[in-house]
């Protein structure tokens, strides 16, 4: 489910205009949109791809996929095309990844990104087809668990964030987005970093006045090599989550995630950088009545 119906299902009132979903064709992406993140932590091969202004071929994210694979020996899904003849086999979407077939439409950004979401978070984006997979098994396709709206929030609009000042969780327990992103706008990167996980936040963050929102996972960190970008370190935290993710000691349901408006990182947003920005966006809420958050996981 795309983040934006999510929002949807929770909001009886339209949304603003401004967390519309508005995606340009590719011959009109402004190419500054890679040059921001979440875009710019995106495989560096996306910025190859749409560079030319046509898309990509499956044949190209193939080689993407072949590549990353003999790189760090995970397996991925093969790519195919989302077709009348694939669709006819009856299965269900995440029992085609569980043998090895991730249907991908051609000319799209959401699956674009997916896939290369699946290049950079290989172990993580399995463990959620596993346990898809298993409560699929275990109560239909028509139905769906706790368990699998959260795992389907994050794969979409998910965040992980890795944190080792115990006072920035306590801003954000308490909604505090003005003094959590610019009093401390010089922790960020260094006590706090944020890697973006859902797909269709990607493809939301090619609008670059789109306010964005994640539904975030939190691990807390003593060692600040952790809030590291480096390739070792990004596998590092995909095994983690992945681990946790098949144990099910995470993603047990859709109140566990955090919501964290990516839009007040700094330098994330076109029009951030002022105390004005967080009294004037949508997308910094207050906290709700009685909400409360789960202890953060350690990493």
């Amino acid at each position: 489910m795309p983040e934006v119906a999510i929002l949807r299902a929770h909001l009886e009132q339209p949304l603003p205009e401004a967390l519309r979903l508005r995606v340009p064709p590719i011959q009109d992406v402004d190419r500054a949109a890679f040059l921001r993140p979440p875009l710019l932590d995106v495989d560096l091969a996306l910025a190859g791809l749409v560079s030319r202004g046509h898309w990509p071929s499956l044949d190209e994210l193939e080689g993407l996929r072949c590549t990353a694979t003999a790189r760090d020996g995970v397996a991925r899904p093969r790519f195919v095309a989302q077709d009348a003849e694939l669709l006819a086999d009856g299965l269900h979407y995440e029992e085609r990844i569980r043998l090895g077939r991730l249907s991908t439409r051609e000319r799209n950004w959401h699956d674009l990104f997916n896939a290369l979401v699946w290049l950079r978070w290989p172990r993580t984006k399995r463990a959620l087809n596993l346990r898809q997979c298993e409560d699929i098994a275990s109560i239909g396709k028509r139905q769906r668990t706790r368990g699998q709206c959260a795992l389907t929030h994050f794969d979409e609009a998910g965040a992980v964030v890795l944190c080792s000042d115990p006072r920035l969780v306590e801003l954000w327990d308490r909604h505090d987005w003005k003094s959590l992103f610019h009093a401390h706008a010089d922790t960020w990167g260094r006590s706090i970093r944020v890697h973006v996980f859902g797909h269709a936040l990607l493809e939301l963050a090619l609008d670059p006045a789109r306010y964005l929102v994640a539904k975030a996972v939190l691990l807390m960190t003593d060692d600040a090599a952790n809030l590291a970008t480096d390739a070792e370190s990004l596998s590092r935290i995909d095994r983690c989550l992945a681990q946790r993710i098949e144990g099910r000691s995470l993603l047990l349901d859709p109140q566990h995630l955090r919501p964290l408006p990516l839009s007040g990182v700094p330098g994330w947003h076109v029009q951030g950088g002022s105390e004005d920005f967080f009294d004037a966006a949508p997308c910094f809420r207050p906290l709700r009545a009685g909400r409360l958050y789960p202890p953060a996981d350690r990493f």
